[in-house]
């Protein structure tokens, strides 16, 4: 009896270690991704003289983001996750390093712009497979509180970051990429070694029947989509907050303001899902979308600081409570072994978002752009709620035929909570 009530408690000790490292990790590895707007920002204002053409290194890095995210996350599941990990942030900081050296040269810009794309092309994959070893360190039930601090870590990185960012560029705009270098390339060295991570990768006999490649199912579609303009509401204000600071008549550097105000609203949410450690209902998940989708309208009409403070506040009060239920709903859609696709999947459709609000700015207009953003929100807000509605007809239905007996597959698209 003794060594069975011992050897569980081993364990549990031990995994504090790794998910404190894996936390710190995570915090270090969203870092250039926080800062990457108004770093960019300021290196493409002495270069072109128009602060939106930052825009264009994001649009460009997320696009490289999108196009590598499946193909580099399955070429990971032949190594080592950890190991492979490593080699995919440290091909992020390389390119990051390029940008730096050659902004300091006063390259063209272009070569910039290619230099983005490379630092984006392994982000998806690098993020799925981060993301798929939380599974590892923490049991299921724990998982929705895991996420409520990853949330919060995630808002408190967006929020520091950009200031670092402001704060470095005032040096000089070569400044601010370097203290991206610096810090996102922290899981380089912070990251745990998990043999368990491993367990996805080699699949045991009773498993080969199983499809190792994701198949997207139309429930899964439904969350990207969401997550997609979530995303793309987030990145309008974010990557628009300097020009947005510029035609309100302040200095560039108190573009900073707007990502701080969404970032410090979305802290709290992110605290408020740790403590509370449960999945939310659909109907609340539905009015988090509508919140978010009257911050963008806020923004969008208002025209003042004040009513852009406001949006963005509003935006960020739901940010991280979407954020955990996208990941947690992902979960449960998907077989263990796919769940670093899914999520570099989730990574891309946030790309997507970043893109939409990256090519707005850049060629057309701030309002243009939180238009199609609002639109966007709208019809995400709809389709989920058909599905919603189309869900509990069907219970009702199946709740009337007690002979009928429920079907698998439609309890693991459309989970009850």
């Amino acid at each position: 009896m003794t060594p069975q009530v011992t050897a569980p408690a081993r364990p549990a000790r031990r995994a504090d270690g790794p998910l404190l490292r894996w936390y710190v990790s995570y915090g270090s590895f969203t870092v250039p991704q926080a800062a990457a707007p108004i770093a960019f920002a300021l290196i493409a204002l002495p270069l072109t003289g128009d602060p939106a053409s930052g825009a264009a290194m994001m649009m460009a890095m997320t696009i490289a983001q999108v196009v590598g995210a499946v193909p580099v996350t399955r070429l990971g599941r032949r190594f080592d996750p950890i190991r492979f990990l490593r080699v995919l942030i440290g091909l992020r900081t390389l390119a990051l390093v390029a940008i730096a050296v050659m902004a300091g040269l006063g390259t063209p810009f272009a070569l910039l712009v290619a230099a983005a794309a490379a630092a984006g092309v392994v982000n998806g994959a690098a993020f799925g497979h981060l993301r798929a070893v939380l599974n590892h360190l923490v049991a299921a039930g724990r998982l929705p509180r895991a996420l409520g601090i990853t949330a919060t870590l995630n808002e408190v990185v967006f929020a520091a970051a950009p200031v670092i960012a402001s704060a470095f560029g005032a040096l000089s705009p070569q400044a601010a990429i370097w203290a991206m270098v610096l810090l996102g390339a922290g899981p380089v060295f912070l990251l745990p070694r998990i043999p368990g991570a491993e367990a996805p990768a080699t699949d045991s006999s009773r498993d080969t029947a199983r499809p190792r490649n994701l198949r997207v199912t139309p429930m899964i579609a439904v969350w990207l989509c969401c997550a997609a303009a979530s995303s793309a509401a987030i990145a309008a204000i974010e990557i628009g907050a300097v020009s947005m600071a510029v035609s309100f008549g302040l200095a560039p550097s108190w573009g900073v303001a707007f990502p701080l105000a969404l970032c410090v609203t979305s802290i709290t949410g992110g605290v408020w899902v740790s403590v509370r450690n449960a999945t939310p209902r659909r109907r609340t998940v539905l009015l988090w979308l509508m919140v978010m989708a009257a911050g963008v309208l806020s923004v969008m009409v208002g025209h003042s600081v004040l009513a852009t403070m406001i949006g963005a506040l509003l935006v960020g009060l739901v940010l991280a409570p979407l954020a955990t239920y996208y990941q947690l709903v992902l979960d449960r859609l998907v077989l263990p072994e796919q769940r670093a696709e899914v999520f570099a999947l989730l990574r891309t459709a946030n790309a997507l978002g970043i893109i939409t609000s990256s090519a707005l700015i850049a060629l057309v207009s701030l309002d243009v752009t939180f238009a199609v953003v609002l639109t966007m929100m709208t019809l995400a807000i709809g389709v989920l709620t058909t599905v919603f509605v189309a869900a509990r007809m069907h219970a009702r239905r199946l709740r009337r035929a007690p002979d009928a007996a429920p079907r698998g597959p439609q309890r693991e698209h459309l989970p009850r909570r």
